[in-house]
């Protein structure tokens, strides 16, 4: 019986510091065949990156936790991107800009909430079907072309500012971190998203409203995923029709990677947030060591098979 609490504890610790020495890892292997990987202003690019990507894994990580997925995700940036550019070179005004991207970021996760939430499609299905709608939206709108000529105080407030010394995607980050750590842990919406990915029998025996649980998880990762395309949008200064790009993918990797189970019911926004650490250390070394793109995405596949296979063989054990 000690002996095997001791190895109950062993595994419990490896799980916990393997993250941390993974990133450490990078870093360092990085940092040898780069030097310019481990200079003062990389590492300010390395957080910034991850503020972007943390808000994006985050969202994920919210539906993961109820045994989903949202692979329209990235389209969903992409749209919210122009929406919001369109509107505020039509009225000028940065408030109308940003309502118009939060209304689309709250339209898409309701739509996508009902349809897996009050009718039962499959999340994976259902989220696919949609990125392919926001995608045509979002080239439709633009021509397929960026929206320029973005007033100058959004990004002076969303990409220039620096409160207290720190960029603002990177507060925001912090802040959504916060509050959905708070969520999660002491609030019963938190607590009922791990009771439905975790075992969704339990949770209708115990009566958690699955309909109302899932529609609001869909809807808080998209409005999470408009908070995200509004920073990016301001960083780049422009509307881009393709802003998404590989964000899906990255998004679901860095939660998976950080320890999301894929299975429901296990992890949170500190694995989602480690996990878009790794991911952007991953992406910023083999940039700057010069590896080519295509054969960046095929590491970031390898790196995710890995992570399930080792959360499936510690789940066994």
């Amino acid at each position: 019986m000690a002996e095997a609490t001791r190895s109950g504890n062993a595994m419990v610790w490896i799980r916990l510091l393997s993250l941390p020495l993974a990133i450490m890892a990078a870093l360092m292997l990085f940092g040898l065949l780069e030097p310019r990987v481990l200079t003062a202003a990389n590492l300010r690019n390395i957080a910034v990156q991850t503020s972007f990507l943390a808000i994006f894994s985050m969202a994920q990580c919210v539906v993961i936790l109820t045994r989903g997925f949202d692979l329209s995700l990235g389209f969903c940036v992409s749209l919210v991107s122009v929406a919001a550019a369109m509107a505020m070179v039509a009225t000028g005004s940065m408030v109308y800009g940003i309502a118009a991207g939060l209304s689309v970021g709250l339209a898409v996760g309701v739509s996508n909430g009902l349809l897996i939430g009050g009718i039962g499609l499959n999340p994976l299905v259902t989220t696919l079907g949609t990125s392919y709608i926001l995608l045509a939206l979002a080239s439709t709108i633009s021509g397929g072309f960026p929206v320029p000529n973005l007033p100058a105080e959004f990004s002076g407030s969303f990409a220039i500012a620096r409160p207290l010394g720190l960029p603002m995607p990177i507060w925001t980050a912090a802040i959504i971190f916060l509050l959905l750590f708070v969520m999660l842990k002491a609030t019963r919406f938190g607590r009922s998203l791990y009771i439905v990915g975790g075992n969704p029998r339990a949770a209708n025996a115990a009566g958690i409203p699955t309909f109302a649980v899932l529609t609001g998880a869909y809807t808080l990762a998209a409005l999470l995923a408009a908070i995200g395309a509004l920073l990016l949008t301001a960083r780049t200064g422009s509307g881009e029709p393709n802003l998404g790009g590989n964000l899906t993918l990255e998004s679901i990797a860095a939660a998976v990677v950080g320890g999301v189970k894929l299975s429901g019911g296990e992890g949170g926004v500190g694995a989602a947030l480690m996990g878009a650490l790794l991911i952007t250390i991953l992406s910023n070394g083999m940039n700057l060591v010069q590896v080519d793109g295509y054969l960046q995405n095929i590491f970031l596949g390898l790196i995710i098979i890995a992570s399930l296979m080792i959360s499936r063989d510690t789940g066994r054990r």
